[in-house]
């Protein structure tokens, strides 16, 4: 490719040309002078600059994905218990962290990353990311009357549920986008992609 758009790598602009950009699976290319050196990833950003809502937008499905399981498990697990809602939200919680992290750290050691050091960079991509998405999601859950006690069954449960995940997206996006316009959050992964 002779040159790409002032614009390439959805948000990133480069301060010098393009030049070389062919993908190779998930191995490290060449033509990243704008990164100074470093890979930019399929998903287009590792440094700092303007990031697109597209990436930011990425970023935060992969949070909520993560929560959505773990929290949607954790309910399963204490409902089933016959917990009350404090302990069934605390696991749900935990399961969320667990679940999220757990799917930054698979896709970085299919990259060849070692244990100790994808645990770093999951850590460091998604601590701030789920953090913000369990406060507000477990925040309008508590706020959204009748759902803390509704089950399984009722519609209510599903309903609020996937309005409070929805909210979350809404508020976690921008957050995402900012870290990674910082090189933090999944700025981070995004060399392992």
């Amino acid at each position: 490719m002779a040159s790409q758009s002032p614009r390439s790598h959805e948000g990133h602009r480069q301060q010098t040309p393009h030049r070389q950009h062919v993908h190779h699976g998930r191995a490290p290319h060449a033509g990243h002078e704008a990164h100074g050196g470093r890979p930019a990833g399929r998903a287009g950003h590792t440094g700092r600059g303007p990031v697109s809502w597209a990436v930011a937008a990425r970023a935060t499905l992969h949070c909520l994905v993560g929560c959505a399981v773990g929290e949607v498990l954790g309910m399963v697990i204490g409902t089933a218990l016959g917990w009350h809602n404090a302990p069934t939200m605390a696991l749900a919680i935990a399961l969320a962290f667990l679940f999220g992290y757990s799917f930054t750290l698979t896709a970085v050691l299919r990259a060849g990353v070692g244990l100790r050091n994808a645990l770093k960079v999951a850590l460091a991509a998604d601590t701030v990311s789920i953090t913000v998405m369990e406060l507000v999601d477990n925040g309008v859950l508590a706020l959204t009357p009748g759902a803390m006690d509704a089950h399984l069954s009722d519609g209510l449960f599903w309903g609020a549920l996937a309005f409070a995940f929805a909210v979350a997206f809404v508020v976690t996006t921008p957050v995402n986008r900012w870290l990674i316009g910082r090189g933090r959050g999944h700025a981070v992964v995004h060399r392992y992609h």
